[in-house]
């Protein structure tokens, strides 16, 4: 087995490319290794010292590390873990993938609809190829609330994407959207 690995926007994170499907589809950000406790292949990523965020997306694994851990020691243990994990055989999440929370009005599911189908297919592909997910959470009074995930969550330059290249971009096709935030959850 292979796995390749890429650089993000995001120093602090890797993408691993194991060249097989990973979630297939949806993500899974996990924060803290109690969060990782459904997920034999986050859980083992957390055992490894300097490890402080993994994130499943389609075919790869991103991993943040600490501040204090350099790429140079850490690399090589999350590759073996990653190829161990699948030679092993073992599921990636055991239970399925939980949905997300959205606080959104009946009254505006068109809107909410064009907003995601948005989403889905200019901003959620480009930032995959940077190792992150951004989940819609929300859309009340045109302020469209989204949660970055992966390499995306932390990145220096998320704000700027949120800002400048979404929150843009969502105005020009959606009149209704008067602003976008970031939300932690």
């Amino acid at each position: 087995m292979f796995i390749e690995t890429e650089g993000t926007p995001n120093p602090a994170t890797l993408k691993f490319l194991p060249g097989r499907e990973v979630m297939g589809a949806g993500t899974a950000d996990f924060a803290t290794i109690e969060a990782a406790a459904r997920s034999p292949l986050a859980t083992a990523l957390f055992a490894l010292p300097g490890v402080a965020r993994v994130f499943f997306g389609g075919d790869f694994v991103t991993v943040t590390k600490a501040d204090a851990t350099s790429w140079q020691a850490l690399k090589p243990l999350v590759l073996g873990a990653v190829m161990e994990h699948f030679v092993a055989g073992r599921p990636v999440i055991e239970g399925g993938v939980a949905a997300a929370d959205e606080d959104v009005s009946a009254d505006d599911a068109e809107i909410v609809a064009q907003i995601k189908e948005l989403l889905d297919t200019r901003v959620r592909p480009a930032v995959a190829g940077d190792g992150g997910d951004i989940v819609f959470r929300g859309y009340r009074d045109g302020i469209v609330r989204l949660h970055m995930q992966g390499a995306c969550s932390g990145c220096p330059s998320s704000t700027a994407t949120l800002k400048h290249g979404i929150e843009n971009m969502l105005r020009h096709y959606v009149p209704e959207v008067v602003a976008v935030e970031q939300v932690a959850h």
